[in-house]
């Protein structure tokens, strides 16, 4: 199955399944989860950078323990619209999860400043130390970039 258009991505999945929600870094993969009906997301997890197998396996293990069926990746791209070399190395991500898994729905999701976005919060809202942010960030990512995608999707 290729990349998803976003709009095309519920019809690929099976009816009230969740999805997952990537914000891959050069470190971290942060992870999220939506619920049945693909309304809320929410953090899940972190997954540490290492060798790709590793990392696709833990993955497919979180999704599976939620029943997730498809994936929304965060794709950043630059404020005049180009796509540079992160959003290259996120395709690629994508491409290399579809070798292991041709059959998962994944969609890309614009992300452009969603990690700003979240730091704002965690230091404004939750008032979190240095320390804390760093280890939620990522995953409080996901969950803004999947969350954005749900929205989209709720008001097609």
């Amino acid at each position: 199955m290729p990349v998803l258009d976003l709009l095309d991505l519920p019809a690929a999945l099976p009816p009230r399944t969740p999805v997952a929600g990537l914000d891959p870094g050069e470190k971290t993969i942060g992870v999220a989860v939506s619920d049945l009906s693909l309304s809320i997301a929410s953090p899940l997890a972190l997954i540490r950078r290492r060798k790709f197998t590793e990392e696709a396996g833990e993955l497919f293990k979180l999704m599976a323990g939620r029943g997730a069926g498809g994936l929304v990746i965060g794709l950043p791209v630059n404020m005049d619209g180009t796509e540079g070399a992160r959003c290259q190395s996120n395709r690629a991500l994508a491409r290399n999860l579809l070798r292991l898994r041709p059959e998962m729905p994944i969609a890309f999701w614009d992300e452009r400043l969603s990690t700003a976005a979240v730091e704002r919060m965690l230091i404004g809202e939750a008032d979190m130390t240095r320390g804390r942010r760093a280890e939620v960030i990522d995953k409080t990512a996901a969950a803004y970039i999947l969350q954005g995608a749900l929205d989209r999707l709720r008001s097609a």
